[in-house]
């Protein structure tokens, strides 16, 4: 898929990551984030849909899922809490901030 979409790409001498934006086929931005110099997802990575809304933010340690991760679908949020790439825990809530389901 990534090879398929435009992007670009700098590395940042301050942090010694590669900033990345992919892009959909409208020019919208699809995906921000970075990578480490050794090639794997290291960093904040925000994604976008094709109007540019943003529907997934999570971090990356070394590749892995790490953290809380934020997935928007219509007026819903999940938050999932990653633990080294496993899924920790999963809270549903409206975009208002209350709580629909928890796991």
């Amino acid at each position: 898929v990534y090879a398929q979409q435009k992007k670009e790409q700098k590395l940042n001498k301050e942090t010694n990551l590669i900033e990345v934006t992919y892009y959909h086929n409208n020019d919208q931005i699809s995906q921000q984030g970075t990578f480490n110099l050794e090639g794997k997802l290291h960093g904040n990575w925000i994604s976008y849909d094709e109007q540019g809304v943003k529907i997934t933010e999570g971090s990356y340690n070394n590749g892995v899922k790490t953290g809380k991760w934020y997935f928007w679908s219509g007026d819903k949020v999940k938050e999932i809490i990653f633990d080294n790439n496993s899924i920790a825990s999963i809270t549903e809530s409206n975009n208002k901030a209350q709580v629909v389901d928890k796991h």
